[in-house]
């Protein structure tokens, strides 16, 4: 999973970023210090692969992980080279979804950039600079297809698509609001890859004080909270300073710490919850001696096209699966005994993997 970092300049954004990644992106109290992307890979915490590998006496643990990209704070007008320009936003068209990055607390120490705190009025900014990126590689694409549309009745077609998307973008629109049951045009839409297509998670960046009650009583995640259940995206609220703090901590002082603040868990605990979410993501699990590891997949995916995963040849030579419920494997304490159990199904082709199952893949290429 991809997930690109956006927001203005002092927002928190690579507070944020360094904290989830530990990749030490320059972070400063001035605008445009992060001027080229940072890339962080983290791995996804879970313990259900420290209890498996513990069974199997596994070699090495490999966890599913998360790939941040960081670029350059945007500001109004950024599309028509204000600030550092848009020629960052290349970076994150790649990216399965977008963290947006909103600022919910006061400080005079930290500038913001238009002066006050108004999380609207920085998710629109934000938004047309998204849309004018957007409308940018529409006019290329109409630029291609637009002579030959006059006798190629597909061109002609994907011609009215880009129209529709253009006349929607230019309206303030996302182009994740134009909906389609046509093959052809979802097929164009992935091509196109429009950053207003892609799911948004906000990260409503908040004081200490109001991490508690999961910002409850801050009117301005409030309000994030409200656009972003009106365009069905998610919120997390999270203090980046905070998260930088912990970012230092090994795993005990980290849950102390997060005790000691009255939070379950951490802003990236949050984060990937969120994503996964957001993006209708599930784990399965392989084990053995030599590895024991994490599989994401989407959720209602088939067991050959899970099996895929691992490698090609297991979902062509695909034969069976041989699953067992994670929770169900523990309790039994080994493999034999939930066999014994009659708790490890042979499952076929028509299986749909659940999240937490543990799998043994049956193939012949």
């Amino acid at each position: 999973m991809k997930l690109g970092i956006v927001g203005l300049p002092n927002v928190g954004k690579s507070t944020l970023f360094n904290s989830l990644t530990k990749a030490g992106a320059e972070s400063a109290n001035y605008p445009f210090c992060t001027i080229d992307p940072n890339v962080g890979v983290v791995p996804v915490p879970d313990e259900r692969l420290d209890k498996l590998a513990a069974m199997y006496d596994s070699d090495k643990i490999t966890p599913a992980v998360i790939e941040f990209v960081d670029i350059a704070g945007l500001v109004k007008g950024a599309s028509k080279g204000e600030g550092l320009g848009n020629q960052f936003l290349a970076n994150i068209r790649e990216v399965d979804a977008i963290v947006h990055v909103v600022r919910c607390f006061d400080n005079s120490n930290i500038i913001h950039v238009e002066g006050s705190i108004d999380p609207l009025r920085d998710i629109e900014t934000i938004n047309l600079e998204l849309i004018f990126s957007d409308v940018e590689i529409l006019d290329r694409r109409l630029q291609k297809v637009g002579r030959a549309a006059n006798n190629d009745k597909t061109m002609a077609k994907e011609r009215d698509l880009i129209l529709k998307l253009k006349a929607l973008l230019e309206d303030g629109k996302l182009a994740k609001q134009y909906e389609t049951d046509d093959d052809e045009e979802k097929m164009w839409l992935k091509e196109y890859n429009l950053l207003t297509g892609k799911p948004v998670i906000f990260a409503a960046n908040v004081e200490e004080g109001d991490l508690a009650d999961d910002g409850a009583s801050n009117d301005n995640v409030a309000k994030v909270r409200e656009y972003a259940a009106s365009e069905g995206f998610e919120v997390f609220v999270v203090c980046a300073q905070i998260e930088q703090e912990i970012a230092e901590l090994d795993d005990d002082e980290k849950q102390m710490f997060l005790e000691d603040l009255g939070l379950k868990d951490s802003g990236l605990d949050k984060l990937i919850s969120a994503s996964y979410s957001l993006l209708g993501l599930i784990s399965y699990l392989t084990a053995g001696k030599q590895e024991t590891r994490a599989w994401t997949i989407t959720k209602g995916t088939k067991a050959p096209q899970a099996a895929g995963k691992i490698h090609s040849d297991f979902e062509r030579g695909f034969i069976r699966a041989e699953v067992v419920n994670y929770q169900d494997l523990l309790d039994c304490g080994s493999y034999s005994g939930a066999k014994d159990k009659g708790l490890v199904g042979l499952e076929g082709k028509e299986y749909v993997v659940k999240d937490g199952d543990v799998i043994l893949f049956r193939f012949n290429v």
